[in-house]
């Protein structure tokens, strides 16, 4: 994968996880240090993030930071074999690995997964109270 196709798939990694919070763009700047603009030209693939900005945006964005760094190609996968991704982390949200997978699906199919994904969610909190 090129740099610029890997820029905008990893953008739109950044924007969903974003949307999935929710957080607005200038929420995710004011909570990370980082200007708008420069998030905005992330998400968009015009700008690949740095490490550093990478730190910033994490936690906002309520990702591992070592999940991050492999997903941006810091640091090397942990395991490329999709059955051992998992589809909640520690804190109910989507793994890195799966929300970059579902990055790459068209926007209905990622409004779906992510509908069905949260069916089962409220399915599973409703057991666990009984």
């Amino acid at each position: 994968m090129n740099n610029g196709a890997k820029g905008k798939n990893f953008g739109r990694l950044i924007r969903q996880q974003r949307a999935m919070i929710p957080l607005t763009l200038q929420e995710l700047a004011i909570q990370s240090g980082i200007s708008p603009s420069h998030l905005g030209r992330v998400e968009r693939g015009e700008r690949f993030p740095s490490a550093s900005i990478l730190q910033k945006i994490a936690k906002p964005l309520k990702i591992d930071v070592n999940g991050l760094f492999i997903l941006a190609g810091y640091l090397p996968t942990q395991s490329d074999n999709i059955s051992e991704a998992k589809l909640d982390n520690k804190d109910g949200h989507l793994d890195p690995y799966v929300s970059w997978l579902l990055s790459q699906e068209p926007p209905e199919v990622q409004r779906a997964v992510i509908g069905i994904l949260s069916v089962i969610k409220c399915i599973s909190q409703a057991s666990s109270k009984n």
